[in-house]
């Protein structure tokens, strides 16, 4: 997502669970995806030079494979571009 002028006037990706087995989510530094839980959207932290600065979540496929037991998690863009930074999101799917 390159730089914009106008954030305000971008639309990110809307709310969806992802239909995969499990996303990874490789991000750099400029703050975007973001999670719901109990009806409430948090921004997904990012923490510089940690394997953790990937995301991961859990998708449809796994919830279907545990009949129900691991829901997907509903995910947006969040802020999908930034006034003066270039946002990176490279996603890796893993399914069966």
């Amino acid at each position: 997502y390159p730089p914009c002028p106008r954030p305000d006037l971008a639309l990110g990706v809307v709310a969806h669970t992802a239909m995969s087995t499990v996303t990874i989510l490789v991000p750099n530094d400029v703050q975007g995806p973001q999670a719901c839980k109990d009806g409430r959207w948090y921004d997904v932290k990012y923490i510089p030079n940690a394997l953790v600065n990937c995301h991961r979540h859990i998708g449809d496929q796994m919830e279907i494979m545990s009949n129900g037991k691991y829901k997907g998690v509903l995910h947006r863009t969040g802020p999908a571009v930034n006034r003066d930074k270039t946002r990176i999101s490279w996603p890796v799917f893993l399914e069966p």
